[in-house]
């Protein structure tokens, strides 16, 4: 058993996708997680939840080596070159991309082995092991140089001009001694295990791998093209935008909050959860980004989701889907995994699918508001499902939830969750009046204004001039932030400068916020949010505040790995990634900051 110690920094890592599924590849050219078909299906290659019994597919030089790496401009192809006392050599690690892809992916894992100088000896070593590291599968040659790996409901197909050789323990074993203007193909699909006693590969395949890495860095440079920003300061904004893209389940529109699942956030600890499905807030929180940036495609397939996962019926509502709009995702604990570092236990599923989280209306009526500034007038039958949403914020929001936090103690009246029921009926008026909809106007905007003064008196501590968390509390929390994106309040009201400032205050460690320090019903601590820091960034700019939003804009983005790729969470003394990685909720917060950013550098203020 690996030492939790010795297992890789998550800084460690880099993504590769293709909008339906992921891999995580380490700086020693190992694919430590990879789960296909899809985001949530089982994994294939599952080292990063346990070194033993999960399974990777490595290539890289035997003996001591450095180690390099990027991805080629405006795409999600990887490069890692290795230097060794004899040579350098490159490694290209990409997702099969395609035009017409959405319907018909490759579900091919690509890798190119190209020598750069002198000569270099790599070793190659695939170890499947299928169904979270359960299974070991069977694995045969057959015909024109390609191996089957099968079992539980899986196949892989292995093919390349790489010469492998049964190993000891269900996997392939490979050598290539890589000289100078020498170039090497493997390529993984998966197969279905019905079909794979008629995959035929061989040589056609490996012929073809060269025009799938052009055809790939083409789809990403098309698709990268749309964007309407310029990098600057900081991590690279393209780059938050590829990672979210490849979080992208094409066939559906959804979203999901990560490719991975139980990276904790406490190493050792309970605070282990599958990311790896849709939720509604984090999907919108995208599509806002997204959009900002001129990529308007994805709020469609998103707002289709949405509709089509509730059935149209806003009662049907819950906060997260599976990636083919699912609803049950029943959260289950894989016992016999040891967890990155030891961090037990290894979960999936999410059972925050149960949870009433109230935020979840507005959500809804923001994306459709924000839709329709684009032209788009909901039609009749979105429209009653817009309605009925607003109904049900109306009946919902005097009860308490678990808020965006998703919190196991009990519910509270969460002050972000009732403004977000606000944001739900004042969304719907103006739609109404907007495109004289059908609607009791009147009897909406007097449960608006009824909300409204309801926040403002529970929701308020007025001896100290601000925002709190739940009504009766005199905590903050940080998704308190959020409150004047949704225009609950002005960004520069006093109230919110007061709440902004006793956040950075009472919520900063090393200049980096968290959630909320309250109990939350699970025991132990967690790292810095990154998310958070990024929004105060955020809020700061928003306020004309530049010096000091640079300041924490800069320290967030040091919480990025050399690739630009952000956790969930961070650990300042140890300088270590924690959470589900890469995460898309700090993505998009990094985003919006950099564009509140540009803009007070673009207009700054008269003062």
């Amino acid at each position: 058993m690996k030492r939790s110690g010795e297992y890789p920094s998550l800084a460690d890592y880099a993504l590769i996708g293709d909008c339906h599924s992921a891999a995580l590849v380490s700086r020693q050219g190992s694919i430590d997680w990879c789960c296909l078909p899809r985001f949530d299906s089982d994994s294939c290659f599952g080292r990063l939840l346990d070194w033993d019994k999960g399974g990777y597919f490595q290539i890289c030089p035997a003996g001591r080596f450095t180690a390099r790496r990027e991805y080629l401009e405006k795409s999600l192809v990887l490069v890692t070159t290795f230097r060794s006392a004899g040579g350098e050599a490159r490694l290209i690690d990409f997702f099969a991309m395609r035009t017409g892809g959405r319907q018909r992916p490759r579900r091919e894992i690509v890798r190119i082995v190209e020598g750069v100088r002198g000569t270099v000896r790599l070793n190659v070593k695939i170890v499947p092991r299928l169904d979270f590291g359960e299974v070991k599968p069977w694995i045969r040659a057959a015909s024109s140089g390609t191996h089957l790996a099968v079992g539980s409901n899986a196949g892989l197909a292995i093919f390349g001009d790489v010469s492998l050789h049964p190993g000891k323990d269900h996997d392939l074993e490979g050598t290539l001694e890589v000289r100078a203007d020498s170039r090497y193909h493997l390529g993984l699909q998966f197969v279905p295990p019905e079909e794979t006693e008629s995959t035929r590969l061989g040589e056609k395949a490996v012929a073809e791998l060269d025009q799938h890495y052009e055809e790939t860095q083409r789809w990403w440079r098309d698709w990268s093209a749309k964007i309407i920003y310029e990098d600057g300061r900081g991590v690279s904004i393209v780059r938050s935008a590829l990672v979210l893209k490849s979080l992208c389940y094409a066939p559906t529109g959804a979203i999901v909050a990560a490719p991975t699942t139980s990276l904790p956030e406490q190493i050792g600890g309970e605070r282990n959860w599958d990311y790896r499905f849709c939720w509604l807030r984090d999907s919108i929180f995208t599509v806002h980004a997204l959009s900002n940036l001129g990529l308007q495609a994805e709020a469609r397939g998103v707002r289709r989701f949405i509709q089509r996962s509730a059935a149209g019926n806003a009662d049907e509502l819950q906060v997260l889907y599976a990636v083919d709009g699912k609803r049950r995702v029943p959260e289950i604990d894989l016992d016999k995994l040891e967890g990155w570092r030891g961090s037990r236990p290894v979960r999936i599923g999410n059972g925050a699918a149960e949870q009433f989280q109230a935020d979840m209306y507005g959500l809804v009526m923001e994306l459709s508001w924000r839709w329709s500034e684009r032209g788009e007038r909901p039609d009749d039958n979105y429209w009653k499902f817009l309605a009925a949403i607003v109904e049900a914020a109306i009946g919902r929001c005097r009860l308490p939830d678990r808020g965006l936090w998703e919190v196991r103690s009990r519910p509270l009246h969460f002050v972000q969750s009732k403004v977000m029921c606000w944001v739900a009926i004042d969304g719907g008026i103006a739609l109404a009046e907007r495109y004289s909809l059908p609607a009791p106007i009147d009897r909406w905007r007097g449960e608006r204004d009824a909300l409204r003064k309801e926040i403002e008196k529970r929701g308020y501590d007025r001896k100290r001039g601000i925002f709190v968390r739940s009504y009766g509390s005199k905590d903050v929390d940080a998704s308190l932030l959020l409150l004047p994106a949704v225009d609950f309040v002005a960004w520069n009201d006093e109230r919110m400068v007061r709440t902004t400032d006793v956040i950075r205050k009472e919520l900063s460690r090393s200049g980096l916020i968290m959630r909320y320090k309250a109990q939350d019903g699970l025991s132990g601590n967690e790292g810095v949010f990154v998310a958070c820091t990024f929004w105060l960034a955020e809020c700061l700019a928003h306020q004309r505040r530049r010096k000091e939003a640079y300041e924490v804009f800069d320290r967030a983005c040091r919480c990025g790995n050399d690739l630009g790729l952000f956790a969930e969470e961070y650990l300042p003394r140890h300088r270590e990634m924690l959470g589900n990685f890469p995460q898309g909720l700090t993505h998009l917060a990094h985003v919006s900051a950099a564009l509140a950013l540009k803009d007070i550098d673009k207009h700054p203020s008269p003062r």
